[in-house]
């Protein structure tokens, strides 16, 4: 068995509906049972967090039910508000882990992390890989991530959360496209380049993870230097996490992205996922093989109205509202994202799961606060 996948102990036994939501082994298993199974353990978490959160227990009796008639009560608190705070529902003792959400400039949401908490978000993923067949222990793999290379202190969740994927498949190779220069970050285009060249010449399958701006300037850099397309060992696989946040005037349509990379790296679509996920909310998006982000058993997504927050019906557009009571380190069970999306049901999709999926439409607003994505774009001016 993978570790990731090895049973893992809430911290306290009042939370036994919470145990038995993330101990759910099927990711995308929906019905009553399930409906019935989360509204408890968002109950238990909720109580948990009114118990040490002084914060949070003003917000939970000032804040009427924000669920659908129904369902569950689900306090509502904006992503930002982490940005600014600090608010743990733990003694600092027992923080396992402490990670930021932002890049080399902006505004970090500061997210602490017991070890059911991380561990829990850990087994979710997991147990995704492990439903798609993509935990390979006998299959080495060539690693190649658009994203930061470790250094002393570095904090950042997309750096931890690409790096723990690299433990589903045993390492040959691993290659950073963002180089720890010792003082900060650069994007590296012809080490890039170099790398996929002598991964396509290998024998083993490669796993390319992290920003997809990076790999659509790698592939726009191979085509200007006149290179021939290049057919990277049968199963390979590409899961993109960060988005094109900040960058939107390069950003092209997935189908085109896709469509390239089959042509220039011969990595077929079903092989290429978008995830979705952020510190503030660990829980794992990734997309089917029809490349549409299902929520998966552990979660519940809503829309809310950018002008009274209110619930949204499926197809409209408002911000997006993310549910989970797998958290007991910070009250971030029920998050509001700066993320415009829209809501779907499960049957629209096409594929074999039934979860309710969600498209989303960029950032809400201008702000100065700026994701990881956001820096690691920057590296990329004046380079295209």
């Amino acid at each position: 068995m993978n570790p990731h996948l090895a049973p893992v102990d809430v911290p306290d036994p009042a939370l036994a509906r919470v145990q038995e939501l993330c101990d759910l082994t099927d990711p995308y298993a929906v019905g009553p049972a399930e409906d019935e199974l989360f509204t408890a353990a968002m109950a238990e978490i909720n109580a948990w967090h009114s118990d040490r959160s002084p914060f949070f227990r003003r917000l939970h009796e000032a804040t009427e039910e924000t669920a659908p008639a129904g369902a569950f009560t689900a306090p509502l608190v904006h992503a930002n508000f982490f940005k600014r705070h600090e608010v743990l529902s733990i003694p600092r003792d027992d923080v396992h882990l402490h990670l930021t959400s932002s890049g080399t400039t902006g505004q970090k949401s500061q997210m602490f992390f017991d070890e059911w908490t991380i561990r829990s978000a850990q087994r979710m993923v997991a147990r995704i890989f492990d439903r798609n067949g993509w935990i390979t222990p006998d299959q080495e793999v060539n690693y190649l991530l658009f994203s930061y290379q470790p250094a002393p202190d570095l904090k950042l969740g997309t750096s931890f959360t690409d790096n723990y994927l690299c433990d589903f498949a045993p390492a040959r190779h691993v290659e950073y496209a963002l180089r720890n220069t010792g003082n900060g970050h650069e994007f590296d285009p012809f080490g890039v380049v170099a790398a996929l060249r002598r991964y396509a010449e290998d024998d083993v399958p490669v796993r390319i993870l992290g920003f997809p701006a990076f790999l659509w300037f790698t592939l726009e850099r191979m085509r200007a230097m006149g290179l021939p397309p290049l057919t990277l060992p049968e199963g390979s696989l590409i899961l993109f996490g960060g988005g094109w946040k900040g960058h939107a005037d390069q950003q092209i349509g997935k189908d085109e992205l896709y469509g390239r990379i089959t042509e220039q790296l011969g990595v077929p679509s079903e092989r290429i996922r978008d995830t979705f996920g952020s510190v503030e909310h660990c829980i794992p998006y990734i997309e089917c093989d029809h490349h549409r982000l299902h929520a998966p058993v552990w979660s519940r997504v809503f829309i809310r109205s950018t002008r009274t927050l209110e619930p949204l019906p499926y197809g409209k557009t408002g911000y997006l509202h993310l549910v989970s009571p797998y958290i007991t380190s910070v009250p971030a069970q029920s998050v509001v994202m700066g993320d415009l999306a829209t809501l779907h049901p499960g049957e629209e999709c096409g594929c074999e799961l039934n979860t309710p999926w969600f498209t989303l439409h960029g950032r809400a607003g201008v702000s100065r606060n700026k994701s990881c994505a956001v820096a690691a774009a920057e590296l990329m001016k004046g380079m295209s």
